[in-house]
C-alpha cells in the first residue's frame, strides 16, 4: 500500500500565529480565549495544560473580572471587541490576517450601499463575526439559501474564508442569474491556504482510491477536504488521530492519499502517516504469508 502526502496540507500561518500568541500570553498570567481558539481537540488539550481557559464570545461573565481575552483566529464583530473592552479586558487579537481582509471586503460593500452577502455555514464562528456588525446580511449555505436575498437594487458578496471555490463560483453565478436587474459586486476572500488545499486535493483524488484527512470533526475546512474528496470519487475518511484508522478501510487497497485541514498540527499529520505505515507492513505481511502458504 503506497501512502501519499498532499503537496500542500495541515496548519495555515494564521493558526500558527494564534497558536504562538496564545502559548506567550499564557506565560505571563490568566489568559481566557473566547471561544475555540481553532477547531482542533489535539490542540484544546495542549492549551488546557497551559492552564488557558475557555470562556464564550458572547458571555461577559465567562472570564475573570479585569482579566485578559483572546479573539481566536476565527476573529469576531468589531461589536463584541468593544464590549469586551468596556467591561475592563485586556483583548488580544488572534484573528487570522485573511479572516480580517474578509471583514474589511464586507464593510467596504456596506460602505458603497450594497446589501451584505456572506457565503459560508451558517452558525460557524468566522460566518457570526463577520456578519455581527451588519445585522442586515444575509448568509447564504445552499443553493436553497439565495431566495432569502430578495429584491435588492445592489447585492455585494464575500465568503468565508474557507469555503471551496468551486461552491462559491457557483452560488455567485446563481444569485447574479437569480437577480438579473440586480448590480452584483463579489469579491474574493477565500484564502489561499485553503485554495492550495483544495488543488492539492484534487491531485490527491485523481491518484489515489482512499483519501485520509487529518483535522477535527467540528473543523469546516477539515470536513470541506473530506466531502470534496468524496465529490470527486474517492473513499475519503476523516480522523483526528491515529487510533480512528481502521484497517478495514485499507483491505484490497493500494494507493491512500493523505491530507490535513488548516488547523491540524504537523505531529498530527506524522503520527497518522507513521500508522498508516504500520497498516501498510501488516497488510503486506498478511498478503505475503497467504502466498506463501499458496506456495506450499
Amino acid at each position: 500500500m503506497k501512502i501519499t502526502l498532499a503537496r500542500h496540507y495541515g496548519m495555515c500561518f494564521g493558526v500558527r500565529d494564534a497558536l504562538r500568541a496564545t502559548h506567550e500570553r499564557a506565560g505571563l498570567g490568566t489568559v481566557t480565549v473566547l471561544g475555540q481558539l481553532v477547531h482542533n481537540p489535539v490542540v484544546d488539550e495542549q492549551l488546557g495544560h497551559l492552564g488557558v481557559r475557555r470562556g464564550d464570545l458572547a458571555d461577559l461573565g465567562s472570564a475573570p473580572t479585569g482579566s485578559e481575552v483572546l479573539i481566536t483566529a476565527h476573529g469576531a464583530s468589531d461589536h463584541d471587541r468593544e464590549r469586551w473592552k468596556k467591561a475592563g479586558h485586556v483583548v488580544t487579537d488572534t484573528t487570522c490576517p485573511l479572516v480580517r481582509k474578509a471583514h474589511a471586503a464586507l464593510a467596504l460593500l456596506v460602505t458603497k450601499g450594497y446589501h451584505p452577502v456572506v457565503i459560508g455555514k451558517d452558525g460557524h464562528v468566522e460566518v457570526r463575526g463577520l456578519c455581527g456588525d451588519f445585522p442586515e446580511a444575509t448568509v447564504v449555505e445552499n443553493f436553497r439559501d439565495v431566495v432569502r436575498i430578495g429584491n435588492r437594487s445592489r447585492i455585494g458578496i464575500v465568503s468565508q474564508t474557507t469555503q471551496p471555490m468551486e461552491r462559491v463560483r457557483e452560488l455567485v453565478d446563481l444569485i447574479g442569474q437569480c437577480h438579473p436587474a440586480s448590480e452584483v459586486r463579489y469579491i474574493d476572500t477565500v484564502c489561499q491556504p485553503t485554495k492550495e488545499r483544495q488543488a492539492a486535493l484534487r491531485e490527491l483524488c485523481a491518484e489515489n482510491e482512499v483519501v485520509v484527512v487529518v483535522g477535527g470533526a467540528n473543523s469546516n475546512n477539515t470536513g470541506e477536504l473530506v466531502r470534496s474528496a468524496a465529490a470527486m470519487g474517492a473513499k475519503a475518511y476523516q480522523v483526528e488521530r491515529p487510533s480512528d484508522l481502521r484497517s478495514e478501510w485499507f483491505e484490497g487497497v493500494e494507493r491512500v492519499g493523505l491530507t490535513a485541514g488548516t488547523s491540524t498540527l504537523d505531529e498530527s499529520v506524522r503520527a497518522v502517516f507513521d500508522k498508516l505505515k504500520m497498516l501498510a507492513s501488516a497488510q503486506e505481511s498478511r498478503e505475503g504469508g497467504f502466498l506463501a502458504r499458496l506456495v506450499g
